[in-house]
């Protein structure tokens, strides 16, 4: 078969990437359709050769749908949603695989524009999605991007190659982009944790973009400390950093659930910046991206309700590793599905099945 898969962001490949291996190894073709309207051209060039991969740059949906009536691919992978699906679907068949697990309710309410199938995680996310959408096919099969972690292929980051100390527990610390913690934190907050390593995993819209100067100028500061490494913005898969942590630090995430998943601890940061659009008399806008699913995570981890509360938790979480594992477990099965390491075989099989 002829598979294409639909790169709106860079962070869409540690989702994609463990099924198209899978594809490559029974001898189908893929293609990776990369947008420059959403990612640096340059960068993600280089980065995309040194992959070896099949690619092909678009700027927008319209230049996407041109390349995919084109092509006629026997199915197409999307991240999100994809707006000319009626004339995409007179020749392939369409996917959408999400590229998190997180709260907001986009994760659900991409299905509002019904892709040939979906592929979901959790038992409790599969239930939830077909009460609201009865009509639409969906198929649990559990979330690829932790596959290599589960199939042991995943090595995680060399600490000693990037100037950590392996003797030193690690902190991962990884903010989502809104909302997001990271202004909440000082510039010197790596010599309070020296004991510590640090790696810092930031979301590539705020290392890409220039309004977000100011955080990309505190995150200059915080490498600046021998116990801390950034992630570089080819790093573009977290999982490498979630295999190498011993807890995760974080706020409103996707990476929750995933660390999570590892049955490793969770601090959840309950302080936070927003966008002044989410201010004020427009908070109701953060409302309706967050919705009542952003307590769901309430009991999964820790809680640091200000930074000074931080520390002490962390200590808390890493001595006493056993505090919330019953919730993780639970939470694994109902938000993040199998843990076989399997998912990526199951989608390909469906395709194949189903072609």
């Amino acid at each position: 078969m002829k598979i294409f898969f639909d790169v709106l962001n860079i962070y869409y490949f540690p989702q994609y990437l463990p099924v198209y291996e899978e594809l490559i190894k029974r001898g189908h073709t893929c293609r990776f359709i990369v947008y420059s309207k959403k990612n640096n051209k340059i960068k993600m060039t280089e980065m995309l050769k040194r992959m070896g991969v099949d690619y092909v740059w678009v700027y927008d949906y319209n230049e996407a749908k041109e390349v995919y009536l084109n092509e006629q691919p026997n199915w197409i992978f999307f991240g999100n949603e994809f707006p000319h699906l009626d004339e995409i679907h007179k020749a392939s068949k369409t996917v959408q695989i999400g590229h998190g697990i997180g709260p907001k309710p986009s994760y659900y309410l991409k299905s509002r524009t019904p892709m040939t199938v979906r592929f979901m995680e959790g038992n409790l996310r599969l239930k939830n999605i077909i009460k609201m959408f009865p009509h639409d096919k969906f198929e649990q099969v559990g979330f690829s991007k932790l596959d290599p972690i589960y199939n042991k292929t995943e090595i995680g980051i060399d600490l000693l190659k990037v100037g950590l100390d392996p003797n030193k527990p690690t902190l991962l610390y990884a903010p989502t982009f809104n909302p997001t913690s990271l202004g909440c934190f000082p510039k010197d907050w790596p010599k309070e944790f020296e004991n510590y390593n640090i790696l810092i995993k930031v979301h590539a819209l705020t290392l890409s973009r220039d309004r977000y100067k100011k955080e990309q100028k505190l995150i200059k500061q915080w490498a600046s400390y021998s116990n801390v490494y950034v992630a570089k913005i080819d790093e573009f898969s977290l999982v490498p950093f979630l295999v190498s942590a011993d807890v995760l630090i974080s706020e409103a995430s996707s990476t929750l659930f995933e660390f999570a998943a590892l049955n490793k601890p969770v601090v959840i940061c309950d302080f936070y910046d927003l966008k002044w659009s989410y201010k004020g008399i427009f908070k109701y806008r953060f409302e309706e991206r967050f919705g009542k699913d952003a307590v769901i995570y309430n009991d999964l981890g820790a809680h640091a309700k200000s930074y000074k509360h931080l520390k002490q938790k962390v200590e808390e979480e890493l001595n006493q590793p056993a505090n919330f594992e019953v919730n993780r477990k639970a939470y694994t099965k109902d938000h993040v599905g199998p843990t076989d390491g399997k998912a990526s075989e199951r989608i390909a099989n469906y395709i194949e099945e189903n072609m």
